[in-house]
């Protein structure tokens, strides 16, 4: 081998190891920066931070390069820290990306040295107790493309730096001092809309719009970069579960077939995301382009009541009881109660069904997917899917009307009645080889014409003692509102007072009720005799 050649391998070899003892040291400075961290704060829980063991793939809540040379990212949520944020300490970590420590009781002003991190793309402090002014300059975090402050106690103006972050997707700085703030971008004052908060600036383009008092921080490439589970595909489009890298868990509805333009969708997305109410799946957010249209809601572990229904019955299975059934009927009751008076009664909701339907935390049932049926494309063909609960005098789902909610919802009760699905297909029989459609409702006033009450009712439901005589006179209520004719259907707020009257529950919502009209409101029982006579149209 020539001189030169030795020369040359020696020096890529020095070089080599250079690197490596670099890359080591500083990996090493990022270690003590954390360690100088944790010692400094109180901490309600311990964490598995100690110098003698390896700070990448072994420290909670800690990510490190894929060569494992620095410290990216620190993912700390609900971890029990308080007060304020030690100085020089994280802001040592010259190479980090991401920082959530969310959900603590952090306190004290905006850590002024965190304009070192120059390097960081997300920046997740909500949800603490944070104070005082924001930073006058935004400009050393050039890379941001999630930032969410939201529920703190930060005041005065926002600078009109943040305009200068070019890179930034999701904004939150909602819920925090009760003096007024307003966002400076773009040279002109721009007041802070009472109702959402923008990811990014108001006027941005194809960025998902979060609504007032959401706490997610997250972007279009979080929600693409999530995993994620179908958890079914509906009338309007596929519904997913996605967990974003800091956990949090959301619905995501890929829309589709959507026939109206950007303009309008935003207006029915802001009209639909002022709903507030215990019993209505909340809009969290939304995103429109030409190419995609996306709704975010929260996530109900439990799954939809359709599911509950008519998913597989075996051993493994956990059947709906009495109550928790009267429980999910009040609660959707009173949604759409309080739908019907939104928008000064103007409301509708358009596709009530089990499968929009979902279970909260005190099994009290809750509706989402308002809004939607008017977004679809109107040259297409009604929609089958919804043909079960779709009332006869409603040839178009678009053009739903607050009377056809009644009567999709008695199609919900009588499925909770009976366990049945508003549309079975079964075996023709007959020698003839075809299939036969049986529709719920037909197939109730059929079994009540023949005075089979008793027949009506699920299987399931046969175990629980001393509840025949609720089931009548809620199987009473639900024919009310499939009644034929659309007056003769009560309205919702009346519906939840039959409810309501059947059995009393210890809940503190009563608001959906308040619009009740006293001198309409029907008897929830009637005699022995008419419980088993169903109105008719």
């Amino acid at each position: 081998m020539s001189p030169r050649l030795v020369f040359l391998a020696a020096s890529a070899l020095w070089l080599a190891m250079s690197c490596l003892g670099v890359g080591a040291g500083r990996l090493a400075e990022d270690k003590q920066a954390l360690i100088d961290f944790l010692a400094a704060i109180p901490l309600r829980r311990g964490l598995n931070w100690s110098p003698s063991t390896a700070v990448c793939g072994r420290w909670t809540g800690v990510t490190c390069s894929i060569d494992g040379s620095r410290v990216v990212a620190v993912r700390l949520p609900e971890i029990g820290f308080g007060g304020p944020i030690p100085p020089n300490t994280l802001s040592r970590l010259s190479a980090l990306q991401n920082l959530s420590l969310n959900s603590n009781n952090l306190t004290g002003p905006f850590p002024a040295d965190f304009a070192n991190l120059t390097t960081l793309t997300g920046l997740h402090l909500h949800l603490n107790s944070f104070s005082g002014p924001l930073p006058s300059d935004f400009s050393p975090w050039k890379s941001l493309t999630s930032l969410d402050l939201s529920f703190n106690d930060f005041n005065g103006e926002i600078p009109a730096s943040i305009s200068g972050l070019t890179q930034l997707t999701a904004l939150n700085l909602s819920s925090n001092s009760k003096d007024e703030i307003f966002v400076s971008g773009k040279g002109r004052r721009r007041d802070r809309s009472p109702e959402k908060a923008v990811a990014g600036s108001q006027d941005a383009n194809n960025r998902l719009v979060f609504f007032e008092g959401c706490t997610f921080a997250f972007d279009l490439e979080d929600l693409l970069r999530a995993s994620a589970e179908v958890l079914g595909k509906g009338t309007f489009g596929t519904a997913y579960k996605a967990v974003l890298e800091d956990a949090t868990t959301v619905v995501v509805k890929r829309l589709k077939e959507v026939g109206v333009g950007k303009r309008e969708f935003e207006q029915q997305m802001e009209m639909v995301g002022m709903v507030k109410h215990e019993n209505v799946v909340e809009l969290r957010a939304y995103y429109y382009s030409k190419d995609e249209k996306l709704v975010v809601y929260d996530h109900y572990s439990r799954g939809s009541v359709s599911s509950m229904l008519h998913g597989k019955r075996g051993q493994e299975r956990t059947p709906l009881d009495w109550e928790t059934r009267l429980k999910i009927a009040l609660g959707a009751a009173r949604g759409v109660a309080h739908i019907h008076v939104e928008n000064n009664g103007k409301l509708v909701h358009g596709n009530i069904k089990s499968s929009n339907v979902f279970l909260n935390d005190q099994h009290y049932g809750c509706v989402s997917d308002l809004g939607l049926p008017s977004l679809i494309n109107p040259m297409l063909p009604p929609l089958s899917r919804t043909a079960g609960y779709r009332a006869p005098e409603v040839v178009d789902t678009r053009k739903a009307s607050q009377p056809s909610d009644v009567y999709s919802f008695g199609v919900l009760m009588l499925e909770l009645l009976t366990g049945k699905s508003p549309i079975q297909i079964t075996g023709g029989g007959g020698g003839g080889g075809g299939d036969e459609v049986v529709h719920l409702v037909r197939w109730v006033h059929s079994v009540l014409r023949e005075e089979w009450t008793a027949e009506v009712f699920d299987v399931e439901l046969l175990r629980y003692p001393n509840i025949e005589e609720e089931m009548v006179e809620m199987l009473q209520i639900a024919m009310n509102c499939v009644a034929r004719t659309p007056v003769r259907r009560p309205k919702m707020p009346e519906v939840v007072g039959m409810i309501e009257g059947v059995r009393r529950f210890d809940s503190g919502n009563r608001s959906s009720t308040e619009a009740i009209s006293e001198s309409s409101t029907p008897t929830p029982v009637q005699d022995a005799a008419a419980q088993t006579t169903p109105q008719r149209g």
